[in-house]
């Protein structure tokens, strides 16, 4: 089988050979054996991951949720990556796919479906490497042949806006080939998120936009509206949440005391920008909306008297963080499909965990690195404190942490770093699920926005065979059922056991809260009563339908013959 070069068009290196020592990228030729055929990919040395697994993919026209595994001479199993020695063909490794994933619905792509896109995807790759070797760049034509590919490949995949992670069980957790995260043509590695050229440039179109706004000063009235829970999040585009983002480090006096470079802290929030998807809810709208509240919350509750300046940066850095590259599934389904995120975990938060663990890749990148200049206890003490945090996210935990948050009510003891961090947890917590705290306005289209991410979930599990949450489930949960339980049961005993130790939440955000309750209540009792004059109604058209023609016909004539019979008294009152 001719060697599929992964990057095509570019100068072919030497087959086999891994000995540059001059720091330049260089071509790699891998020989391998797939059952009873012989193989070779070839790609270059400074490709990511990912990239060199599509290529053995493509070799060996394998699907995009096969599990591939690689095997030694010694029958060692070898990691799939670009550090992969360069071998000959004497000494060929042994490729095999442990884990394919059928399609579980006839909504699904088919194998004779699935072989013909990769055809076509081959097939244009091949054409590709022509035209870059005539004309020395890839002709937009070519780009966006590539998207139409793709966007028929989404449109074959998709049940109601189902992504591959609901129709396979994607093993990073990251929903690789979903219209929610990128394919692997034009992939981009940026500090360990990897996304689409499209997506790519679109986030480089909001920080180019982000950057001009550097020079524009932020209006007192802006600001002092920023800290406030009535801030409308719908009206802003995704480079000025970028800015007001940036404007909260500079006001808490964050980028002073703890010497972050702007240009860094900028760098990082584009990571931050670039590392959530497009899903309904879990997008980077709703990590602003969250930290905004963190941010209001942190000035209405006067948090810089009570937390050093590390606590405050773990404050703000885990609200912008807290569900950096959600997949739109939840941890149940993660669970219960035993996504590699489930496995990597071991079942505890691997949502959470995942969403910690990409934070720290983009901050341990020289040039996102907003933690550069910590001390190693100060360091040491931010990191505790984000994962710390960031799990506490997981509402899993939501009564266990509540419980001991009330524990502490009339003893606190702010000298306590154990007290100040539950603290801490509480606030991200309720700053994670305070929409309802806001403006009706406001809060309703979140409502929607969660409401169709999780029927893309249950309509995901109903097609896998998996558990369904009622209140996931389209045909059960209704939005104002779904929000007087949640009001209810969650977000009032949490807002409460807050304002027992910070009564200055009790109007702001409380009582708001409070009065959502009586919205959606009023709006569940219209509800139930317009489904039961339906259903009386409908009854009413049964009973009907069951009443014999003749019969009812006799019923009427006697009805008319009785009454042209006339009573004795009223004979004799006409006389």
């Amino acid at each position: 089988m001719e060697a599929i070069d992964f990057y095509p068009g570019l100068p072919p290196g030497v087959k086999g050979v891994d000995t540059n020592t001059d720091g330049r990228p260089h071509l790699k030729t891998i020989f391998f054996k797939m059952g009873d055929v012989e193989e070779q990919v070839e790609f270059w040395s400074d490709a990511n991951s990912e990239e060199v697994k599509e290529c053995f993919r493509s070799a060996t026209e394998s699907g995009p949720s096969d599990i591939l595994k690689l095997y030694n001479t010694s029958n060692s199993l070898m990691n799939i990556s670009p550090r992969i020695l360069a071998n000959n063909p004497d000494t060929r490794f042994t490729l095999k796919v442990v884990g394919a994933k059928q399609c579980l619905s006839s909504d699904g792509l088919t194998p004779e479906i699935n072989e013909t896109l990769l055809s076509i995807e081959k097939r244009l790759l091949n054409l590709e490497k022509k035209i870059v070797l005539n004309s020395g760049d890839t002709p937009p034509a070519v780009w966006d042949m590539r998207a139409k590919v793709e966007n028929l490949r989404e449109k074959l995949e998709s049940v109601e806006h189902m992504s591959w992670l609901g129709l396979y069980k994607d093993i990073d957790g990251k929903n690789t080939k979903g219209k929610n995260s990128p394919n692997n043509n034009g992939m981009v590695h940026c500090c360990g998120t990897k996304k689409t050229k499209e997506k790519y440039l679109y986030s480089q179109q909001v920080f180019e936009k982000f950057e001009k706004l550097r020079s524009v000063d932020l209006t007192d009235a802006t600001r002092e509206l920023l800290k406030k829970p009535t801030f409308d999040i719908w009206q802003w585009e995704d480079s000025e949440m970028l800015y007001l983002l940036q404007q909260m480090f500079v006001d808490l006096k964050l980028v002073e005391r703890l010497y972050i470079e702007l240009p860094m802290l900028q760098a990082f929030l584009f990571q931050v920008h670039l590392s959530y998807n497009y899903t309904p809810y879990h997008n980077f709208r709703h990590c602003f909306c969250v930290t905004q509240m963190m941010y209001g919350l942190i000035w209405l509750c006067n948090l810089q008297e009570k937390l050093d300046d590390i606590e405050m940066l773990i404050l703000l850095v885990a609200a912008i963080c807290h569900d950096l590259d959600h997949p739109g599934y939840n941890n149940a389904y993660q669970v219960n499909a035993k996504t590699e995120l489930a496995l990597r975990y071991n079942d505890i938060s691997p949502l959470e965990n995942h969403h910690a663990a990409v934070a720290f890749e983009i901050l341990t990148c020289d040039t996102s690195n907003v933690i550069k200049h910590l001390t190693p206890t100060q360091h040491k003490q931010f990191r505790s404190g984000m994962i710390k945090c960031i799990l506490a996210t997981d509402m899993a935990r939501h009564n266990e942490i509540v419980t001991s948050f009330k524990g502490l009510n009339g003893c606190y003891d702010n000298d306590n770093a154990d007290h100040r961090l539950l603290m801490m947890m509480i606030f991200l917590k309720v700053s994670d699920i305070s929409n309802e705290a806001r403006p009706m306005d406001v809060s309703e289209p979140w409502v929607e926005c969660l409401l169709q991410e999780f029927f893309m979930q249950s309509d995901a599990e109903k097609l896998e065979g998996l558990p369904v949450a009622p209140f996931m489930d389209r045909e059960k949960v209704t939005k104002p059922s779904a929000q007087v339980g949640f009001i209810k049961f969650v977000l009032i005993p949490l807002y409460e056991a807050v304002a027992a130790m910070f009564e200055e939440i009790r109007e702001p955000i409380l009582a708001p809260v409070v009065r959502a309750l009586d919205y959606y209540s009023e709006m569940n009792r219209k509800f139930e009563q317009d489904k039961e004059a339906v259903k009386l109604k409908q009854d009413g058209r049964r009973i009907s339908s069951t009443i014999d023609p003749k019969v009812e016909l006799k019923r009427v004539s006697v009805s008319r013959k009785t009454s042209e019979v006339r009573s004795p008294d009223d004979l004799s009152s006409s006389s």
